[in-house]
């Protein structure tokens, strides 16, 4: 599967009180076509809500896939992939870069009560992370090619890892949506005052 004609990619960056995240509307050669911008609460539950203000401020019908670094940004305020997939009506995943134990030991030591239990319930209603392997052809033999994961919602995981592995450029570990992205998110909150 070639990657999709426009991606938008979204990476949060973290202040006190604060994420800022930054929406890039990035061609499938690597052009940026868009950009927007949101907030969410650093411990938050409204990270989910973020990324659905986010896609429809940007009003880019012509996007074809939502992906999104990570699910627990902004300090555990968990995405709901399966419900930003609805809002938005595109295939949605996540994407991380770290091979771990998962969350929930992470959650148990951060939260209790009913805070624990909604992040409990929105990490355990997402799809199983799906290892994507680095094609290492076109690079030298030096060049990294450790593994991304990803977790996909309204498309399969091998079309998903399709589309991602299309989606890195050489030199580069992350999908240029995300790299952008998350590049984006930085100005913005280094160029803002936290709230």
């Amino acid at each position: 599967m070639t990657p999709p004609s426009r991606t938008l990619g979204v990476a949060f960056s973290d202040g006190d009180r604060t994420s800022r995240l930054a929406g890039a509307v990035v061609r499938d050669d690597g052009t940026l076509d868009g950009l927007g911008f949101e907030t969410c609460t650093v411990g938050g539950t409204d990270a989910t809500d973020a990324v659905i203000a986010l896609f429809d401020r940007l009003g880019r019908e012509d996007v074809r896939h939502v992906a999104v670094a990570g699910v627990a940004p902004a300090w555990f305020n968990l995405l709901d992939l399966w419900r930003i997939h609805r809002a938005v009506d595109r295939p949605t995943y996540a994407v991380s870069y770290e091979e771990g134990p998962g969350l929930e030991p992470a959650l148990r030591e951060a939260f209790d009560g009913d805070a624990l239990a909604r992040r409990l319930d929105t990490y355990r209603s997402l799809p199983s992370r799906v290892r994507v392997e680095r094609d290492a052809s076109g690079g030298s033999a030096s060049e990294p090619t450790e593994p991304l994961f990803v977790r996909a919602v309204g498309i399969g995981a091998d079309e998903a890892a399709s589309a991602v592995r299309g989606l890195v450029r050489e030199g580069f570990r992350r999908p240029e949506p995300l790299r952008i992205a998350a590049i984006a998110a930085s100005a913005h909150r280094e160029a803002t005052t936290e709230g």
